[in-house]
Protein backbone atom coordinates (compact mmCIF):
# COMPACT_ATOMS: atom_id res chain seq x y z
CA UNK A 1 0.00 0.00 0.00
CA UNK A 2 1.60 3.28 -1.11
CA UNK A 3 1.76 6.47 0.93
CA UNK A 4 -0.85 8.13 -1.28
CA UNK A 5 -3.42 5.49 -0.31
CA UNK A 6 -3.55 6.81 3.26
CA UNK A 7 -6.37 9.37 3.48
CA UNK A 8 -6.28 10.00 7.24
CA UNK A 9 -3.18 9.78 9.40
CA UNK A 10 -3.38 10.41 13.15
CA UNK A 11 -0.10 10.57 15.08
CA UNK A 12 0.24 10.74 18.86
CA UNK A 13 -3.13 12.40 19.34
CA UNK A 14 -3.97 13.73 22.82
CA UNK A 15 -6.99 15.79 23.81
CA UNK A 16 -7.33 17.26 27.28
CA UNK A 17 -10.20 19.23 28.78
CA UNK A 18 -8.79 20.95 31.85
CA UNK A 19 -7.26 18.15 33.92
CA UNK A 20 -9.21 15.42 32.12
CA UNK A 21 -7.34 13.60 29.34
CA UNK A 22 -10.04 12.24 27.01
CA UNK A 23 -7.85 10.99 24.14
CA UNK A 24 -4.50 9.45 25.08
CA UNK A 25 -1.85 9.08 22.39
CA UNK A 26 -3.88 7.63 19.52
CA UNK A 27 -2.11 6.54 16.32
CA UNK A 28 -4.29 5.54 13.37
CA UNK A 29 -4.24 5.37 9.59
CA UNK A 30 -7.30 5.08 7.36
CA UNK A 31 -6.72 4.10 3.76
CA UNK A 32 -8.67 5.06 0.68
CA UNK A 33 -11.97 3.19 0.50
CA UNK A 34 -11.57 1.72 4.00
CA UNK A 35 -14.44 1.65 6.50
CA UNK A 36 -13.24 1.85 10.11
CA UNK A 37 -15.80 1.37 12.90
CA UNK A 38 -14.85 2.83 16.28
CA UNK A 39 -16.82 1.47 19.22
CA UNK A 40 -16.69 1.46 23.00
CA UNK A 41 -18.41 2.69 26.12
CA UNK A 42 -19.89 6.16 26.46
CA UNK A 43 -17.22 8.61 27.58
CA UNK A 44 -14.33 6.58 26.18
CA UNK A 45 -13.30 9.39 23.80
CA UNK A 46 -14.68 8.07 20.48
CA UNK A 47 -16.63 11.17 19.49
CA UNK A 48 -13.82 13.46 20.65
CA UNK A 49 -11.45 11.60 18.33
CA UNK A 50 -13.73 12.26 15.34
CA UNK A 51 -14.21 15.90 16.33
CA UNK A 52 -10.42 16.31 16.42
CA UNK A 53 -10.10 14.88 12.88
CA UNK A 54 -12.36 17.71 11.67
CA UNK A 55 -10.84 20.25 14.11
CA UNK A 56 -14.19 20.92 15.75
CA UNK A 57 -11.99 20.24 18.78
CA UNK A 58 -8.34 21.28 18.66
CA UNK A 59 -6.00 18.43 19.62
CA UNK A 60 -3.83 19.21 22.63
CA UNK A 61 -0.86 17.31 21.20
CA UNK A 62 -0.08 15.24 18.13
CA UNK A 63 -0.98 15.74 14.48
CA UNK A 64 -3.74 14.94 12.00
CA UNK A 65 -3.33 14.72 8.25
CA UNK A 66 -6.26 14.43 5.83
CA UNK A 67 -5.60 14.03 2.10
CA UNK A 68 -2.25 15.80 2.33
CA UNK A 69 -3.30 18.63 4.67
CA UNK A 70 -1.42 18.20 7.97
CA UNK A 71 -2.06 20.10 11.19
CA UNK A 72 -0.64 19.86 14.69
CA UNK A 73 -2.29 20.34 18.04
CA UNK A 74 -2.19 23.40 20.22
CA UNK A 75 -3.53 26.92 19.81
CA UNK A 76 -4.93 28.33 16.58
CA UNK A 77 -2.95 30.94 14.72
CA UNK A 78 -4.14 32.88 11.68
CA UNK A 79 -2.18 30.54 9.40
CA UNK A 80 -3.52 27.48 11.18
CA UNK A 81 -7.13 28.68 10.83
CA UNK A 82 -6.62 28.92 7.07
CA UNK A 83 -5.28 25.34 6.98
CA UNK A 84 -8.21 24.12 9.08
CA UNK A 85 -10.56 25.54 6.45
CA UNK A 86 -8.54 23.66 3.82
CA UNK A 87 -8.76 20.41 5.77
CA UNK A 88 -12.52 20.75 6.38
CA UNK A 89 -13.15 20.96 2.64
CA UNK A 90 -11.88 17.37 2.47
CA UNK A 91 -14.03 16.03 5.34
CA UNK A 92 -17.77 15.36 5.51
CA UNK A 93 -19.31 14.91 8.96
CA UNK A 94 -22.66 13.52 10.08
CA UNK A 95 -23.67 14.04 13.71
CA UNK A 96 -26.11 12.37 16.09
CA UNK A 97 -28.48 15.29 15.62
CA UNK A 98 -29.30 16.28 12.07
CA UNK A 99 -28.54 20.03 12.38
CA UNK A 100 -30.54 20.96 9.27
CA UNK A 101 -31.63 24.54 8.64
CA UNK A 102 -35.39 24.53 9.41
CA UNK A 103 -36.11 27.59 7.25
CA UNK A 104 -34.58 25.99 4.13
CA UNK A 105 -35.98 23.30 1.86
CA UNK A 106 -34.23 19.94 1.65
CA UNK A 107 -32.54 20.95 -1.62
CA UNK A 108 -31.41 24.29 -0.18
CA UNK A 109 -29.93 22.50 2.85
CA UNK A 110 -27.84 20.28 0.58
CA UNK A 111 -26.75 23.24 -1.57
CA UNK A 112 -25.80 25.48 1.37
CA UNK A 113 -22.19 24.37 2.00
CA UNK A 114 -21.08 24.19 -1.68
CA UNK A 115 -22.62 27.64 -2.20
CA UNK A 116 -20.75 29.03 0.81
CA UNK A 117 -17.48 27.47 -0.41
CA UNK A 118 -17.97 28.79 -3.95
CA UNK A 119 -17.99 25.32 -5.51
CA UNK A 120 -19.03 26.36 -9.01
CA UNK A 121 -22.03 28.00 -10.62
CA UNK A 122 -25.51 27.77 -9.11
CA UNK A 123 -26.72 25.31 -11.76
CA UNK A 124 -23.75 22.99 -11.13
CA UNK A 125 -24.28 23.09 -7.34
CA UNK A 126 -28.00 22.40 -7.78
CA UNK A 127 -27.33 19.47 -10.10
CA UNK A 128 -24.88 17.86 -7.66
CA UNK A 129 -27.26 18.44 -4.73
CA UNK A 130 -30.02 16.66 -6.63
CA UNK A 131 -27.66 13.81 -7.46
CA UNK A 132 -26.78 13.43 -3.78
CA UNK A 133 -30.45 13.43 -2.77
CA UNK A 134 -31.00 10.69 -5.34
CA UNK A 135 -28.05 8.80 -3.81
CA UNK A 136 -29.81 8.74 -0.42
CA UNK A 137 -33.25 8.02 -1.93
CA UNK A 138 -34.88 11.39 -1.28
CA UNK A 139 -35.26 13.01 -4.70
CA UNK A 140 -39.00 13.43 -4.21
CA UNK A 141 -38.49 15.42 -0.98
CA UNK A 142 -36.33 18.25 -2.35
CA UNK A 143 -39.03 20.93 -1.91
CA UNK A 144 -40.03 19.85 1.61
CA UNK A 145 -38.80 21.50 4.82
CA UNK A 146 -37.03 19.32 7.43
CA UNK A 147 -39.93 19.51 9.90
CA UNK A 148 -42.06 17.49 7.46
CA UNK A 149 -39.54 14.63 7.35
CA UNK A 150 -39.03 11.65 9.64
CA UNK A 151 -35.85 11.44 11.69
CA UNK A 152 -34.43 8.86 9.30
CA UNK A 153 -35.15 11.08 6.31
CA UNK A 154 -33.57 14.08 8.05
CA UNK A 155 -30.41 12.10 8.73
CA UNK A 156 -30.29 10.99 5.09
CA UNK A 157 -30.52 14.68 4.06
CA UNK A 158 -27.63 15.39 6.44
CA UNK A 159 -25.61 12.64 4.68
CA UNK A 160 -26.47 14.13 1.26
CA UNK A 161 -25.40 17.55 2.52
CA UNK A 162 -22.00 16.20 3.60
CA UNK A 163 -21.56 14.34 0.29
CA UNK A 164 -22.34 17.49 -1.71
CA UNK A 165 -18.89 18.82 -0.80
CA UNK A 166 -17.26 15.77 -2.45
CA UNK A 167 -15.22 14.88 0.66
CA UNK A 168 -12.20 12.58 0.78
CA UNK A 169 -13.47 10.99 4.01
CA UNK A 170 -16.84 10.80 5.76
CA UNK A 171 -17.05 10.90 9.57
CA UNK A 172 -20.19 9.49 11.21
CA UNK A 173 -20.67 10.20 14.92
CA UNK A 174 -23.33 7.74 16.15
CA UNK A 175 -25.60 8.66 13.22
CA UNK A 176 -28.47 6.40 14.32
CA UNK A 177 -28.44 6.98 18.09
CA UNK A 178 -31.23 9.61 17.95
CA UNK A 179 -33.47 7.43 15.75
CA UNK A 180 -36.21 4.95 16.55
CA UNK A 181 -35.19 1.37 15.70
CA UNK A 182 -37.45 1.22 12.63
CA UNK A 183 -35.75 4.31 11.14
CA UNK A 184 -32.22 3.13 11.88
CA UNK A 185 -32.22 0.61 9.03
CA UNK A 186 -32.79 3.17 6.29
CA UNK A 187 -29.80 5.24 7.42
CA UNK A 188 -27.55 2.20 7.76
CA UNK A 189 -28.62 1.08 4.26
CA UNK A 190 -27.46 4.42 2.83
CA UNK A 191 -24.14 4.12 4.68
CA UNK A 192 -23.68 0.56 3.43
CA UNK A 193 -24.28 1.77 -0.12
CA UNK A 194 -21.67 4.51 0.30
CA UNK A 195 -19.15 1.86 1.36
CA UNK A 196 -19.94 -0.87 -1.16
CA UNK A 197 -21.00 1.11 -4.24
CA UNK A 198 -19.13 4.43 -3.89
CA UNK A 199 -16.12 2.97 -2.01
CA UNK A 200 -16.22 5.96 0.33
CA UNK A 201 -13.53 6.24 2.99
CA UNK A 202 -15.41 6.27 6.30
CA UNK A 203 -14.74 6.55 10.03
CA UNK A 204 -17.87 5.50 11.92
CA UNK A 205 -18.55 5.74 15.65
CA UNK A 206 -21.45 3.36 16.27
CA UNK A 207 -22.83 0.60 18.48
CA UNK A 208 -24.55 -1.04 15.49
CA UNK A 209 -22.57 -4.27 15.51
CA UNK A 210 -24.59 -5.80 12.64
CA UNK A 211 -23.51 -2.93 10.39
CA UNK A 212 -19.93 -3.23 11.63
CA UNK A 213 -19.75 -6.96 10.90
CA UNK A 214 -21.22 -6.54 7.44
CA UNK A 215 -19.53 -3.35 6.23
CA UNK A 216 -16.39 -2.53 8.25
CA UNK A 217 -12.92 -3.44 7.07
CA UNK A 218 -11.57 -2.82 10.55
CA UNK A 219 -12.97 -2.32 14.02
CA UNK A 220 -11.26 -0.36 16.82
CA UNK A 221 -12.36 -0.81 20.42
CA UNK A 222 -11.85 2.46 22.28
CA UNK A 223 -11.23 2.20 26.02
CA UNK A 224 -10.31 5.07 28.35
CA UNK A 225 -9.14 7.32 25.51
CA UNK A 226 -7.04 4.81 23.58
CA UNK A 227 -7.42 1.98 21.08
CA UNK A 228 -7.31 -1.16 23.21
CA UNK A 229 -7.96 -3.64 20.39
CA UNK A 230 -8.38 -3.53 16.63
CA UNK A 231 -8.75 -5.95 13.76
CA UNK A 232 -11.18 -7.29 11.17
CA UNK A 233 -14.80 -7.66 12.40
CA UNK A 234 -14.66 -11.46 12.17
CA UNK A 235 -11.85 -11.49 14.73
CA UNK A 236 -12.87 -8.61 17.01
CA UNK A 237 -16.55 -9.61 17.35
CA UNK A 238 -16.19 -13.39 17.32
CA UNK A 239 -13.04 -13.80 19.39
CA UNK A 240 -11.94 -10.57 21.08
CA UNK A 241 -8.48 -10.72 22.63
CA UNK A 242 -9.11 -8.24 25.45
CA UNK A 243 -11.48 -8.93 28.37
CA UNK A 244 -12.82 -5.34 28.22
CA UNK A 245 -13.77 -5.82 24.56
CA UNK A 246 -15.51 -9.11 25.31
CA UNK A 247 -17.40 -7.58 28.24
CA UNK A 248 -18.63 -4.68 26.08
CA UNK A 249 -19.67 -6.94 23.19
CA UNK A 250 -21.50 -9.31 25.55
CA UNK A 251 -23.51 -6.32 26.76
CA UNK A 252 -24.47 -4.93 23.33
CA UNK A 253 -24.98 -8.12 21.31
Amino acid sequence: MSERDVVVRIDGLHKTFGHLEVVRGVDMEVRQGEVVVIFGRSGSGKSTLLRCVNFIEDPTEGSIEVAGVKLGGGHRTKRKRAKIRQLRLKVGMVFQQFNLFPNMTVLENVMAAPRCAGRGKEAVIRERARAMLDQVGLSEKEKEHPIRLSGGQQQRVAIARALAMDPEVMLFDEPTSALDPELTGEVLAVMKNLATEMHMTMMVVTHEMGFAREVADRMCFFHEGAILEEGPPSQVVSSPAEPETKQFLDAVL
